[in-house]
């Protein structure tokens, strides 16, 4: 008895859709961490109690995070125009 992709309804997905789903999910996932980082660090500002050393720590994960969603949304754009030029 042999199988077919199709008697598992395995679903054919071309090489684009795949690529494109993957690079969704990454981008899905690297917004999400960087809001949680943001989340985190500000907590980290509010209890810091004045001290320099936190403060500083804290804005510094705070740029970088947003930082990093800028990056984030200009891969997505550049991505997504890409993607759609060629399909």
């Amino acid at each position: 008895m042999s199988l077919n992709a199709s008697d598992l309804n395995i679903v054919k997905v071309s090489a684009d859709q795949l690529l494109n789903n993957v690079l969704n999910t990454v981008y899905l996932v690297g917004g999400m961490l960087a809001v949680i980082v943001i989340i985190v660090a500000g907590y980290f500002y509010v209890t810091s109690s004045g001290n320099a050393t936190t403060v500083e720590k804290a804005k510094n994960a705070i740029l970088y995070s947003v930082i990093g969603l800028v990056i984030i949304l200009l891969a997505f754009v550049v991505t997504w125009f890409v993607i759609g030029r060629f399909q």
